[in-house]
């Protein structure tokens, strides 16, 4: 037996045999709109089209591996959660899912707020005109400089993840003269049944101060009696790659309770609760993820439930959604160097990529489709296994799938649903140069994040 799960675990951890695939699709040149971007189809020719754009044009042009991104789609799933929770909340895009200039103009554009988790991620959003009041900072070991241009920034939330933090964050900003907003950041013992490097609510974890023993009501305490703070709210976060709500409504219970406690022994209401994101998209045809009005819904009804039980005034609600806003506007493109079958087993099909440009198949394993997308065939199917260049054995791309029996090397094949955490996770593995991030809309393609070079590498390494 294997630990094989989906990605993120939406089929609650099961525990699947080695080899574990299902029968093969009816139509391999049929795209399912679940998993990929709006705009994607296929030419006369069956070679796939994005915004307009064949992606053997695409990659004559700007070579492979490479991140296709449709703008038309990030910016219509960035619409649609705006739309959906309306002017009474806040959707912050967290850009640790995927980030660059581009995003946060149109992130901008689109009326979203960002979250950001590292000076980096900070010095990107400030640098493509992302306003300061618009970003939340977080993470869980913020350093003294980071914290220290936030607060001269004027970031308009800290969340802060620990008891030495909420000192530290208060001192600076007294230092500089500044009152900071903040929200605290608490685990609430929600196991979101997720994979066990990515959920964050349990306690044995590094992430957030626990609500159990009442370490989460000492660290309100604490933070409302410092000058440089002003607490505004309560942050949690449950999980990634969730697709059921009922994570959501405990989580939502739990910290009402704690809200609940606040004002009655310091007799403040605090104005917002941040539910975090983790929502899932589908990385195959078996996933369903909800709809932006769905969860708004859902969340906006738990909250607001549980405030007039507790007979509070119902918070301002904020979430995190990154994956699901930039996860499905992305594919990868490669290109097929060598076929190996191994007779009664797979065949195994190597690209010219690998775990240095999509790491969560072998990190948290991860499962993906593929599609033959320079031309279509009538062929037969054939069980496949994706494979990278890399010297290591689990470089795998998508462990198991059918593509068409005559697939043959210089075909190009994509994967869908790479638009969040590939790129962000991307490394120089065996010196292996990090693909570009390639937009496209209304037929027109434009490099967004250069591809990395030789000189790239060598510029670092001082000799």
């Amino acid at each position: 037996m294997s630990r094989s799960a989906h990605p993120a675990g939406p089929r609650y951890a099961d525990v699947l045999p080695e080899g574990h695939y299902s029968a093969p699709p009816a139509d391999l040149n049929a795209l399912d709109p679940k998993v990929w971007a709006q705009t994607v189809g296929r030419d006369e020719d069956g070679a796939l089209t994005v915004g307009g754009i064949p992606v053997t044009r695409l990659a004559e042009e700007f070579g492979t591996p490479a991140y296709i991104l449709d703008e038309t789609d990030f910016r219509a799933r960035a619409r649609a959660w705006r739309t959906a929770f309306g002017d009474d909340a806040d959707v912050f895009y967290a850009g640790k899912a995927f980030l660059s200039r581009a995003v946060v103009r149109w992130l901008h554009e689109e009326g979203l707020n960002l979250d950001v988790c590292s000076g980096g991620e900070l010095a990107t959003a400030l640098s493509a005109g992302m306003p300061a009041d618009r970003i939340a900072f977080h993470g869980n070991n913020k350093s003294v400089a980071e914290i220290h241009r936030a607060v001269e920034a004027g970031v308009g939330r800290i969340v802060l993840d620990s008891f030495q933090e909420i000192a530290r964050v208060a001192h600076i900003a007294q230092s500089l003269g500044r009152r900071q907003r903040v929200q605290i950041r608490i685990t609430v013992g929600v196991e979101a049944h997720t994979h066990e490097f990515i959920a964050t609510a349990h306690e044995d974890q590094k992430f957030g101060i626990p609500l159990a023993g009442g370490q989460a009501a000492e660290a309100v305490r604490r933070a409302l009696q410092l000058d440089g703070l002003e607490v505004v709210g309560i942050h949690s976060h449950i999980g990634s790659q969730i697709f059921d709500m009922s994570g959501f409504e405990v989580a939502a219970h739990r910290v009402v309770g704690l809200l609940k406690e606040i004002r009655d022994e310091h007799g403040v209401e605090l104005p917002e609760i941040d539910l975090g994101g983790g929502l899932g998209i589908a990385y195959t045809s078996d996933d369903d993820p909800r709809e932006p009005h769905e969860i708004a819904k859902a969340l906006t009804e738990i909250v607001t439930r549980e405030c007039e039980g507790a007979r509070l005034a119902t918070p301002r609600i904020s979430v995190e959604p990154g994956r699901a806003i930039v996860g499905p506007t992305a594919f990868t493109v490669y290109e097929v160097g060598t076929i190996k079958p191994l007779d009664g087993l797979r065949t195994y099909v190597s690209v010219d990529g690998g775990m240095s440009d999509n790491i969560r198949t072998a990190l948290y394993d991860a499962e993906y489709s593929v599609s033959l997308v320079s031309r279509s065939s009538d062929a037969e199917p054939m069980l496949c296994r994706v494979v990278g260049k890399h010297c290591e054995s689990g470089d795998i791309v998508v462990r198991d799938a059918f593509l068409p029996g005559d697939l043959a090397p210089g075909d190009l094949i994509a994967v869908p649903a790479t638009g969040a955490y590939c790129r962000s996770m991307a490394s120089n593995y065996n010196h292996v140069l990090r693909p570009p991030v390639v937009a496209v809309a209304d037929g027109e393609a434009r490099v967004i994040v250069r591809r990395e070079t030789e000189d790239d590498l060598l510029r670092l390494d001082v000799g």
